[in-house]
């Protein structure tokens, strides 16, 4: 099949296993009993009906060449869960292992596999050490934030070394949520898996943008850039009122290191979000935001995934304009993780 090199996937995922990061694990964290990852006990694949597997380059590049994309950005699928990870000892051998599993097994592979490296935000001294590493010997092109899990919101000033060393490095952070633990995005209430997984993404990156822009780090840090992932962008527009409208208020005295209006920010051509073929209102927010800031995500092979059908109805929107396509199926990916597309 003819590829479409244009097209370059922002977020796929690797389905990694513990069997497979155990051999890259040091001693004696290898020999754990326990999962590395929490679980949970969803059904998501509703009995084996929805999602796919695809934990090595091949599945991956064959996904790819049916779908015609070019170049795919990974993410974890287990690894989504990290920032529930208590022991920061553990947390800083469980990324190294990840971390070093994706490079031996899917980017030394191809170049049309790109990762994503797990930052253990538990031990953040250990944190910069490891973004610089997955960035500067791994070639990782960029680092993962869990949006859940951790004990802080990710504007607390004990993330900010790591921040500054993503400024330092020039590589992207993706801010990244996962249903696991529904209690901290107000889903507990709810018995059935649709509840919960509805509300688990956006809720989730509304709390980290709102903590990250009124604690002040994208002020701080001007050179930062950070993805909000898998929660589309639509959400955004409303979110940029209401963050305004309350830093009026109560700004001065409750975010004083926030002192441009917090929309102004999200303005800024420095945080970057999902077009998502499903969303009714894609032109108005591509009229705000600016399609260089949006891009497409596959989220393949996940039970919720739409690939490539996904792709398709982006490209045959008669609702966004052909520049517009262009940002969002290639542009934004190559500027955001700074990519040379073979």
């Amino acid at each position: 099949m003819e590829l479409d090199h244009g097209v370059v996937d922002a977020d796929g995922h690797i389905t990694e296993s513990d069997d497979q990061l155990r051999s890259y694990m040091e001693s004696p964290y290898r020999d754990r009993k326990a999962t590395f990852y929490s679980r949970d006990n969803w059904d998501r694949s509703l009995g084996g009906k929805l999602g796919e597997k695809a934990g090595d380059a091949r599945s991956w590049l064959g996904a790819m060449d049916r779908g015609g994309i070019s170049t795919a950005v990974l993410f974890p699928t287990d690894g989504l869960g990290f920032g529930w990870i208590r022991e920061p000892d553990f947390a800083v051998a469980l990324a190294r292992a990840y971390n070093n599993f994706f490079f031996e097994e899917l980017h030394k592979s191809s170049p049309r596999l790109k990762g994503i490296a797990l930052v253990p935000l538990q031990d953040v001294q250990e944190g910069v050490k490891e973004l610089r590493r997955a960035i500067g010997e791994l070639g990782m092109v960029g680092g993962m934030l869990p949006a859940v899990g951790l004990r802080k919101p990710l504007g607390h000033q004990d993330y900010w070394p790591i921040y500054q060393e993503a400024e330092k490095l020039g590589c992207l952070l993706a801010v990244h949520a996962t249903v696991r633990g529904p209690h901290y995005f107000a889903a507990d209430l709810f018995d059935h898996f649709i509840d919960v997984h509805t509300l688990s993404h956006p809720f989730a990156q509304m709390i980290q943008l709102t903590s990250m822009v009124l604690r002040g780090v994208m002020e701080k840090f001007p050179r930062l850039r950070v993805a909000f992932m898998e929660a589309g962008c639509s959400w955004v527009p409303y979110w940029m009122g209401r963050m305004d409208e309350e830093w009026e208020k109560r700004g001065e005295v409750e975010a004083p290191l926030c002192t441009k209006k917090p929309s102004e920010h999200v303005l800024s051509g420095r945080v970057y979000l999902p077009a998502e073929g499903y969303e009714p209102l894609l032109p108005q927010t591509v009229q705000l935001l600016g399609s260089q800031v949006l891009f497409y995500a596959s989220d393949w092979p996940h039970w919720d995934h739409d690939f490539p059908a996904n792709l398709q109805h982006l490209k045959s929107r008669e609702d966004l304009s052909a520049e517009a396509k262009r940002w969002i199926l290639s542009g934004t990916a190559q500027a955001m993780y700074r990519l040379s597309v073979p």
